[in-house]
This record gives C-alpha cells, structure tokens and sequence, in this order.
C-alpha cells in the first residue's frame, strides 16, 4: 500500500478509526527524512493492512503542533485511536519491520486497562 497524506483535515478520520496506523512527521528540506521515506515506502508494501501515513510539518504546521513535534522526522504509532508510540529519529528497516510487529501484536484490552489505572 502506497503512503497517504495527512492533512488537518484527513487526520481524524484516517487516525480515529480501529486501524494501526503508523505516522511520518517529515519536511522536504530534512535530509534524514529524505533517507528514512524509502525505508517507510518498502515497508509499507510488505503491509497493505496498516496505514502508513506521512504529515509534511511544514504543509501541517497545526498538526506538528498538536503533537509538539519538535524533531524529525517522527515516527507515531497509532492503534485503536491510542498512540503507542512516538519517537524522533530515521529508523533502520528491520527496526520499523519490528515496530510494526509488536504493535500488532500488543493486546489493546490490556492497554486500555492499563491507561485507566494510570489515570485514576
């Protein structure tokens, strides 16, 4: 599956569904960006069932905002509407290949619980 832009406003229909979704902060000046979108692209054909998506921080100033994205790129993690991850830096294939594992993998009942108990 070919990345989708996010804009303001496909962001929430895109993100709130029940999909894993995973989130490029990039901007077309950034170098390390420019040498991560290939890595993010072949990944993202090994996986039509997740939705990988990219903001361009400078296009979506707003969105980078909302999410105090103050380095990039960032890669989000997003499942079920819960971030499950966030961290600046390019990441090397097999790291996002395993990233993208545990986060299919993680049992999302256990994760709600689990941000409940914090919250209380």
């Amino acid at each position: 599956m070919a990345t989708v832009d996010l804009t303001k406003d496909t962001f929430d229909a895109t993100v709130g569904g029940g999909d894993l979704v995973l989130i490029d902060f990039w901007a077309s000046w950034c170098g390390p960006c420019r040498s991560f979108a290939p890595v993010y692209s072949r990944v993202s054909e090994r996986h039509p069932d997740v939705v990988f998506a990219k903001v361009d921080t400078e296009a979506e100033p707003e969105l980078a905002a909302a999410f105090d994205i103050t380095s990039i790129p960032t890669l989000m993690i997003v499942r079920e509407g819960v971030v499950l991850f966030g961290q600046p830096g390019a990441l090397p294939e097999a790291a996002l290949e395993d990233l993208v594992s545990q986060a299919r993998a993680l049992d999302m009942d256990e994760v709600r619980r689990e941000l409940a108990s914090r919250s209380a």
